[in-house]
């Protein structure tokens, strides 16, 4: 089989550009549609999004879990982390770490090379701590407890509300 180089490198462009927006796009809704998200933005002034796939069942289907924090997490191979200031578009990416099967067709030189992906994966292995470290100005683990119990107090309080007065279910709801 011949393949055109140019045509491969357009597609394989194509290709990036295609990941980096579904990426974007899934961060973005869990940032602003994902009720839990919404609701510890409404007491914390920034927060963490992490993503890791998962496969389906049927063991092919890959589907991304998204899923809002208070507090950074251990850096994982096969995750994804943003750090976003709360009611805004503001995000930052903090890793972008593959599955490690994966890691060398990454590397510098190589066609799917990606610089992000790369200093993930040598923050992964040469500097973890750093890595994982919290931002100078990310809450205490009190605090963030304290913001948990209240959000889950709430949306408690939300869903019985709900049960007992289904005619105030908005169209969203419904």
């Amino acid at each position: 089989m011949k393949l055109n180089r140019l045509e491969t490198h357009d597609r394989l462009i194509q290709l990036h550009k295609e990941q980096a927006l579904n990426v974007s796009q899934g961060a973005q809704d869990c940032l602003k549609k994902n009720p839990l998200s919404i609701a510890l933005q409404t007491y914390s002034p920034y927060i963490y999004i992490y993503a890791h796939p998962r496969t389906a069942e049927d063991g092919f289907t890959k589907r991304m879990i998204w899923q809002p924090r208070l507090s950074k997490p251990c850096a994982n191979t096969n995750s994804y982390l943003f750090r976003a200031i709360s009611n805004t578009d503001q995000m930052e990416i903090c890793w972008l770490l593959p599955p490690e099967d994966t890691w060398l067709q990454y590397k510098k030189g190589n066609v799917t090379e990606h610089e992000l992906v790369n200093w993930s994966i040598d923050q992964y292995i040469r500097n973890r701590k750093e890595l994982e470290k919290p931002f100078a100005d990310d809450l205490s683990d009190e605090q963030c407890k304290n913001i948990y119990k209240r959000v889950a107090i709430e949306m408690d309080e939300e869903k019985m509300m709900m049960r007992n007065y289904p005619m105030l279910k908005t169209s969203e709801q419904s």
